[in-house]
């Protein structure tokens, strides 16, 4: 919904507000303005949000990327490329020649895992191993299904996890930058790549006033270079605003990251990094009479009106509440005593 001082804010824009002190001076002044008419019209309506954005991989919800951290020891003697793709259950890396496992769960590797074992951890052990019925708990089915993994990987065969044996991220990844140097030092603790999904999607960064508006679930519509368009919807926002890089600005001007989703993420592969331009609908309505924002005058002591011309040109002004303000088609929402069809008055251009 529009406020009143929003709605004269936009048709001010236009040169369309004209404030009127009633009667029949009311009729003449917005006669001597408009010289064009337009139609009340019938039909949905939708406010829209637009922002440029970048088009890149998913990571977290504040953009910034998954951090692998190493915890084995020995010498780094195999890393990924950036742009590489690693499954849930692939060799990630490899230290002293022995394979590293990306496994997939949120929570990170941070102790060794044996049979008889239970918690967060071991449940997400179990969802990467397809085991059924253990829940939390390391149970035989566990030990079984982990060393078939091994055996598949070249990973020494004995039935629990190592705690250098494998890192844990919350999904497949696409290789972001490698921070460990080949033939150097495997350190614990230490950083060995960044990464992020190897999904596509959109990185918008709302503006205070767009923050209200928007909401997990709305419909957004992405321009990508060379014209083509493809639709998505906000999947989530980032839990830290953050102000613009290199200005000193007050928290009215911090940013929401927000993140749109595409709905098939293969029609924009092979673009990375790449700008955008995103319409969000964040809100609509099916069956509303409209008319143009340029056709409402501002009335004295408050509130809208138009002005409707009737047969023989004889002109009425007509009070409306507003409703839905439609961005892109430029109208408004109006209820008054309007009909479908009504020639209402516009300021000519």
């Amino acid at each position: 919904m529009l406020t009143g001082a929003a709605v004269l804010a936009a048709v001010a824009g236009t040169g369309g507000v004209v404030v009127l002190s009633g009667g029949e001076g009311a009729t003449a002044a917005s006669h001597a303005v408009s010289a064009n008419t337009a139609t009340v019209q019938k039909g949905k309506l939708s406010a829209t949000v637009s922002q440029d954005g970048t088009l890149t991989y998913r990571a977290r919800p504040d953009g910034s990327p998954f951090s692998a951290i190493n915890q084995a020891r020995g010498t780094y003697t195999e890393l990924p490329e950036v742009g590489d793709e690693v499954g849930c259950g692939g060799v990630l890396y490899r230290v002293d020649d022995r394979p590293v496992l990306l496994l997939c769960g949120a929570v990170p590797a941070y102790r060794a895992l044996h049979v008889g074992d239970a918690g967060q951890d071991v449940g997400q052990l179990n969802r990467n191993l397809h085991v059924r019925g253990a829940g939390d708990a390391f149970t035989t089915k566990t030990e079984k299904a982990l060393e078939a993994l091994q055996r598949r990987k070249g990973v020494h065969v004995d039935g629990s996890l190592a705690l250098g044996d494998a890192v844990f991220l919350p999904e497949a990844v696409r290789i972001a930058k490698v921070a460990a140097e080949l033939g150097a030092a495997a350190r614990a603790g230490a950083q060995a790549l960044n990464a992020t999904s190897d999904t596509l999607h959109v990185q918008v960064n709302l503006d205070p006033s767009e923050q209200g508006q928007v909401k997990r679930g709305d419909r957004a519509q992405i321009t990508l270079p060379g014209n083509t368009t493809v639709a998505g919807k906000v999947a989530g926002f980032g839990r830290i605003a953050q102000a613009p890089a290199g200005q000193d600005s007050g928290a009215a001007d911090a940013t929401i990251p927000t993140s749109i989703s595409l709905d098939d993420p293969r029609e924009a592969r092979g673009l990375d990094r790449a700008p955008v331009q995103v319409n969000i609908t964040t809100e609509g309505v099916e069956n509303a009479l409209s008319v143009p924002v340029t056709a409402l005058v501002g009335k004295a002591g408050g509130g809208f009106a138009v002005e409707v011309v009737r047969a023989g040109e004889r002109r009425d002004l007509v009070a409306v509440q507003v409703g839905l303000f439609d961005t892109a088609g430029g109208r408004v929402q109006v209820e008054g005593d309007l009909r479908e069809g009504d020639r209402v008055a516009v300021p000519s251009l």
